[in-house]
């Protein structure tokens, strides 16, 4: 077993994956100086940079992976998706319906996501709710080093286009390239064992759409991903000082959903809390309390999500995304007779 940071375990799966595969290739914007051990490794006909026309280059990828090949795009941020969401609204995410499964684009588009470092609402989005409502796309939000290599390394076996989401406050060189800069006063609530931890000496695919279960309980069940795991796994560690046993769920996938885990831990605890730092609105979290709601449970619900636009200001920041205390504020609300 080894001890890597978050985007460090990504790459040493992609790497293994490189290794055995040479369909594999990387690109986007700065991909040489980001990925540069891959770079280093693998040479500029494997890793390659791009313009800054996210357009062309994913639209590319998207041809690239109907060629044969397997595409990593790096996206840098998210939030730049907007800019070139046909590719994926209109062409990718349709080619498997569209040709009765005799083309697949076989793409993986690898974005940074999150806030709470002081980038504001055109950075820090999460999107990942928007994302996962298109019909033929996996999004993936992996929480720790080890799931996220085992996640990279599905998502380049999934077949279809996968969206791979890694949280900036978990992913060390994003912050230091956004988030520090001369603000050397800003703190950032960084989840030590979500940006580093243990992974395997080689990595396995890690199925997508199966949740984890990080911490059992019966009294409340907490559903997140990403960084409000952590956030979550702190709030359950509270309140089993206050006697109320909470159970924790990492979806580690939003598209595909482990809907019958999320069901079973409900079931059980009769409530269920969605901490989700996407858009409350039309988002992961309805759709959770749909999906519980079908199942035939009867159950009580709270939420807790982004619900404004980010704001830059630190300060206010905080207040904006899920919190502890407010995780806590949600649960107890929750636990009242």
């Amino acid at each position: 077993m080894r001890r890597m940071t978050f985007a460090g375990a990504i790459d040493d799966a992609l790497g293994q994956a490189m290794s055995a595969d040479p369909r594999i290739i990387i690109f986007g914007e700065d991909a040489p100086g980001i990925r540069r051990t891959l770079f280093v490794r693998f040479g500029k006909e494997r890793v390659l940079g791009t313009p800054i026309s996210e357009s062309a280059f994913l639209g590319a990828a998207v041809a690239a992976a109907m060629g044969g090949l397997r595409p990593v795009v790096d996206m840098g941020l998210v939030d730049f998706l907007g800019v070139c969401i046909d590719a994926l609204l209109n062409q990718a995410s349709k080619v498997q319906a569209f040709s009765a499964g005799r083309w697949l684009v076989p793409l993986v588009v690898r974005c940074a996501c999150g806030g709470g470092y002081g980038d504001g609402g055109q950075h820090e989005q999460s999107l990942w709710g928007w994302l996962a409502h298109i019909p033929g796309m996996a999004v993936v939000v992996p929480s720790n080093p080890a799931d996220a290599g085992g996640l990279m390394l599905a998502a380049l076996e999934h077949g279809t286009p996968v969206i791979f989401l890694e949280h900036k406050l978990l992913a060390d060189y994003w912050l230091e390239s956004l988030g520090s800069g001369g603000r050397k006063t800003v703190q950032y609530d960084i989840p030590a064992v979500g940006a580093r931890g243990i992974v395997p000496n080689r990595w396995q695919p890690l199925p997508l759409g199966q949740a984890a279960i990080l911490k059992e309980g019966s009294d409340l069940t907490m559903v997140s991903l990403g960084v409000s795991v952590h956030r979550c796994l702190q709030a359950a560690g509270e309140l089993a000082e206050r006697g109320v046993q909470s159970e924790v769920i990492d979806l580690r996938s939003v598209a595909p959903l482990d809907k019958q885990l999320v069901c079973a831990s409900v079931a059980q605890s009769g409530r269920m809390l969605v901490v989700d730092e996407d858009y409350e609105g039309f988002g992961l979290s309805g759709e959770l309390a749909a999906v519980v709601l079908q199942a035939g449970i009867n159950f009580r619900y709270g939420r807790v999500c982004t619900q404004e636009t980010i704001p830059y200001a630190r300060d206010d920041e905080d207040i904006v995304l899920p919190n502890v205390q407010r995780i806590l504020s949600a649960s107890l609300k929750l636990l009242e007779n």
